[in-house]
């Protein structure tokens, strides 16, 4: 989806994922059959879902130079009011309505406003005869990679490249993996399941905060060094994590953690901008989104069997916090392209 992005635009590739997730909620209305619960919720909405995140960061990326980060922020924060919002309202249609007519409101609601809202969306503004924001900037990069960039064949003989896939991948493992077992981990310890729910959604609440704060401090900094500051409370978050065994420091570890993930998942499209270019953005985001969602998957796997042989967490707590340091690590020596010295 980002590299169809790239090529047609964010009108008709949201169309077209609005479309599917639409379609998908609907037919999960008649769902009868487990068959039918992957095709309609994993296929159909799954394809749908893959293109929300990276057109919009994308098209962002494309549309802002000056202030990119901090308005990055903003639409990964509207991704999560939407996560605090949504989950009480959808409990009241089912309560209300039942889980079948439940499906189909959602269902229409998505293919309105998803589809209604994506025509008014163009890929980049010279499509409007405008400039980016803050496009007549003078960047301190030899390579003008505000207006131009690289491509995805380019990037792969970088060694940026790599490091800030590795870098992302650590990200995507951490946060995967505490936001699907911070819950059993914590009503093993004696929590009680309310309260286990609720620091879940702590780490959600926190991170749209962060993504728009961070943001904005990545558009002072770079993003590259508000990537560090991520790690840190991340790494930080962790290590506290192996020795929490009450609720106060649960909720503190939800807090820290939460910031540290807001900020990481929006600077991930404004650091792509800022080493390789708007050119290929989409795509090569998309790239770099794919292997940190990959990350996660093996990271819930992993957990769940190192805690299925084990019968603790914290072992797997514990590598966590060693893939956040060395995402730190990578962050700390990353560097923007200066010249680009490939064989192609």
């Amino acid at each position: 989806m980002g590299g169809l992005n790239d090529r047609l635009g964010p009108r008709t590739v949201l169309t077209l994922c609005g479309f599917l997730i639409g379609l998908g909620y609907l037919l999960m209305s008649l769902t009868s059959a487990a068959w039918q619960l992957y095709l309609f919720y994993a296929v159909i909405i799954g394809i749908g879902m893959g293109g929300i995140l990276a057109p919009p960061m994308s098209t962002v990326a494309r549309w802002f130079v000056k202030r990119r980060s901090v308005m990055t922020g903003i639409v990964v924060a509207g991704g999560g009011i939407g996560g605090i919002i949504m989950p009480p309202v959808a409990n009241w249609l089912i309560s209300t309505y039942g889980w079948r007519k439940s499906y189909i409101i959602i269902g229409a609601l998505v293919l309105v406003i998803i589809i209604l809202a994506s025509q008014f969306l163009r890929r980049d503004p010279t499509k409007m005869g405008q400039e980016p924001y803050g496009g007549n900037r003078v960047g301190e990069q030899r390579l003008d990679l505000n207006t131009e960039g690289l491509s995805l064949k380019e990037v792969t003989y970088t060694r940026q490249f790599w490091m800030a896939v590795t870098m992302l991948s650590c990200f995507g493992f951490c946060i995967a993996t505490i936001l699907l077992h911070i819950v059993p981990h914590a009503t093993d310890i004696g929590i009680s399941a309310a309260i286990a729910a609720n620091i879940l959604a702590t780490i959600g609440g926190a991170a749209p905060i962060s993504g728009i704060v961070l943001g904005g401090v990545a558009d002072r900094i770079g993003n590259r060094q508000a990537y560090i500051i991520c790690f840190i409370l991340m790494s930080a978050a962790l290590f506290w994590l192996l020795t929490a065994s009450e609720v106060w420091m649960l909720y503190l570890f939800a807090v820290v953690i939460g910031l540290g993930a807001g900020g990481g998942t929006t600077l991930m499209s404004p650091l792509t901008a800022e080493l390789f270019g708007i050119r290929s953005h989409g795509l090569i985001f998309g790239v770099c989104l794919f292997c940190q969602t990959t990350a996660g998957a093996i990271g819930t796997f992993i957990a769940g069997y190192i805690f299925d042989v084990t019968g603790s967490y914290q072992l797997i707590f514990l590598v966590c916090a060693a893939f956040a340091v060395i995402g730190l690590i990578l962050a700390s020596i990353l560097r923007p392209i200066k010249t680009l010295e490939v064989k192609i």
